[in-house]
């Protein structure tokens, strides 16, 4: 895929307009830590939400849908469409709580919850834990894919000497080589550059930007690869030639355009385009609550979170989280799904339109190769700079949500304490120099997007019901969380040891459930057996967040000019008709693609139904009691960025 001068000038103008916008913040953003790191507490709804959405949209995501796509069927998809039922939990039962705490981070959270030297080792091992391993593993496999990418698309003109020769012989015929070095020495250190430069507030202007850019150009290229081969029934028949050849060989074959998984094959099926039912009630019994990934944490967290604290009030916050869940599972899946169920049409080597053994080996590739071979060239700078925009809008999230651990955290919390504001925006600069550097190194250092993808949720596994009730039962403390990470951790570390019979699916299934049970069972013994904490420290929260009074009772006692919030029923019913209002747009937009027409139409009837009655609600109990200033809420104190270093 030769790219012409026209293509250049379009990727160097949307370089330009990033950094362009990082300047323009720089004065904003240079003021103190708030302002760096969340933007002032003054941000609308929509921009944040917008934001999460970005964020979550990485260079990644469209190569792991299309690998998915690929080995398990649209069914499939339910590894993170699952993830709605925690979504919606965040939104209405966590958003406001964690607005109403107004602290810079999800880790502070741990000194404000719990008290004395437990706490603080938890948010100091949490800051780097989080900052700096976990976020550069992030980091790491996006870049990993970001450079399949420029492998897949720069691949003939590398191999030609087409390429610039600035990075040395290193470069010459070896395609990967070369895109590692254009991420590590070019992209990465870019977008660490407007990221320091214009803080939080330039990193979510440029997130609307790349979002706009990458969502409309996905839409595109599914609509031309659809297109290009002969349609949806041309695509459909395709698929079914496919399945038939596969059946020929003695293969059993599921449905790959089914939206469910086959109830008839079994528990442990390993049939061609079927998600196993083991794995399927993995991702709706226990992964969702029990498992922290990111952007998708249970309770919130994250750079979640982070758009939580940047929002005006509580009702932003809330509309922030809310939003971000409609687009990110109903609104944005299709286009990638289609894409995928393009390539393997085309480049299955049973029966594909191409055969491509290079796909059959790495279908994740596949979504580069349908851009390569279908797009129109007038339209391939536009695509390359969306995938720009999907790499760099969530390196920079990244990069400044793992900064601000690391500074606010670990650095200002146990290092240097007492200093300016501007001082620690400096450090928050440098800081995000350093996290460029280990990102570019990790990267180099992962073999598949998939590898540093099972690492991050396995290390996950079991900690998430310990985020969702410390809000709710006062009697987690600081060791519930430490004795929860170490043992997710420590679980991961034996089963990397265990080889599992079964596919991919099974194998994680069977992980997860093992890690999840031993590490619930540790924290649950350990929340036991170790002192609950202070009662002054419990008063405190209590104040400062105004949770509902179901588990703090006594705690609640001892607060009697705050009204005792009990809302689990409303907020339940809001939970619920939200998933309803999701998982029907979802299912209704993909009918309508696939021509059925009547169901299609029915199924969005009833999420516009659903959604109509979540906001009704919302409006019957009153949105200014969401604002954090009526009397059904805590008072909040506007804190000082000094306040939040101890």
């Amino acid at each position: 895929m030769p790219l012409t001068a026209w293509d250049w000038i379009v990727i160097a103008g949307y370089l330009l307009i990033n950094l362009a916008i990082g300047v323009y913040y720089r004065r904003q953003a240079s003021g103190n830590t708030e302002e760096f790191f969340i933007s002032g507490r003054n941000v609308s709804w929509w921009l944040a939400g917008t934001s999460m959405v970005a964020t979550t949209f990485a260079a990644d995501t469209p190569l792991f849908v299309s690998g998915v796509v690929a080995t398990q069927g649209i069914a499939g998809n339910w590894i993170w469409w699952s993830s709605c039922l925690s979504g919606m939990l965040t939104v209405f039962f966590f958003a406001r709580y964690w607005r109403r705490a107004e602290i810079l981070t999800d880790v502070e959270l741990t000194e404000i919850r719990y008290a004395g030297k437990p706490a603080a080792f938890l948010r100091g091992s949490k800051a780097i834990y989080l900052g700096l391993i976990m976020n550069c593993l992030i980091l790491g496999w996006v870049t990993n894919a970001m450079v399949s990418i420029i492998a897949v698309l720069l691949g003939p003109m590398i191999r030609e000497g087409r390429v610039v020769h600035l990075l040395g012989s290193y470069t010459l015929g070896n395609p990967s080589h070369t895109a590692l070095l254009i991420c590590v020495l070019i992209l990465i250190p870019f977008t660490g550059i407007y990221t320091a430069i214009g803080g939080l507030r330039g990193v979510l202007v440029t997130d609307l930007f790349q979002f706009v850019l990458k969502m409309g150009m996905v839409i595109v290229l599914a609509w031309v690869a659809v297109t290009r081969i002969g349609g949806m029934q041309a695509l459909t028949a395709r698929l079914q030639s496919i399945g038939s050849a596969a059946q020929q060989s003695g293969a059993q074959v599921a449905d790959p355009l089914a939206f469910l998984p086959n109830f008839g094959l079994g528990w442990t099926s390993s049939a061609l385009w079927t998600l196993p039912l083991l794995t399927f009630f993995t991702y709706l019994g226990v992964q969702w609550w029990s498992a922290w990934y990111p952007g998708a944490e249970p309770g919130g967290g994250g750079y979640v979170a982070q758009r939580m604290f940047c929002a005006k009030d509580e009702k932003n916050s809330l509309g922030a989280t809310l939003w971000f869940n409609i687009a990110h599972y109903a609104l944005r899946p299709w286009p990638w799904i289609m894409t995928g169920l393009v390539a393997l049409a085309v480049y299955s080597p049973n029966g594909g339109i191409q055969p491509n053994q290079a796909f059959a080996a790495n279908p994740q590739q596949g979504y580069v190769m349908v851009l390569r071979d279908y797009l129109p060239p007038a339209l391939r700078g536009i695509m390359v700079a969306a995938f720009l925009a999907a790499f760099m809008s969530t390196l920079a999230t990244q990069l400044n949500w793992g900064t601000s651990y690391l500074v606010n955290d670990f650095y200002r919390r146990f290092m240097v304490k007492g200093k300016g504001e501007k001082h620690y925006v400096a450090v928050g600069r440098l800081f995000t120099i350093v996290l460029v550097l280990l990102s570019g190194y990790v990267a180099g250092q992962l073999h598949s997007v998939g590898q540093g993808w099972q690492i991050v949720l396995n290390l996950g596994m079991g900690t998430g019901a310990v985020y969702i009730l410390r809000w709710y039962w006062w009697r987690i403390n600081a060791w519930s969380e430490i004795v929860a990470m170490i043992m997710a951790a420590a679980v991961t570390l034996v089963l990397s040891q265990v080889t599992f019979s079964g596919n991919a699916a099974l194998v994680f299934a069977k992980n997860s459930l093992i890690t999840a049970g031993c590490t619930t069972a540790a924290w649950v013994i350990a929340t036991l057996v170790t002192p609950a904490e202070p009662e002054e420290k419990l008063l405190e929260f209590y104040r400062r967040v105004h949770p509902a009074v179901y588990g703090w009772r006594h705690i609640a006692q001892q607060a009697p000019e705050l009204p005792q919030v009990r809302d689990f029923g409303a907020n339940a019913l809001n939970c619920l008709l939200g998933c309803v209002m999701i998982y029907s747009a979802l299912f209704g937009i993909g009918k309508l693609i696939f021509g059925a027409w009547a169901f299609g139409i029915a199924l969005l009837v009833v999420a516009a139904a659903a959604g109509y009655f979540v906001f009704w609600n919302l409006a019957r109990r009153g949105w200014q009691s969401l604002s954090g200033t009526s009397s059904s809420s805590a008072p909040i104190m506007s804190r000082s960025a000094g306040e939040h270093a101890k």
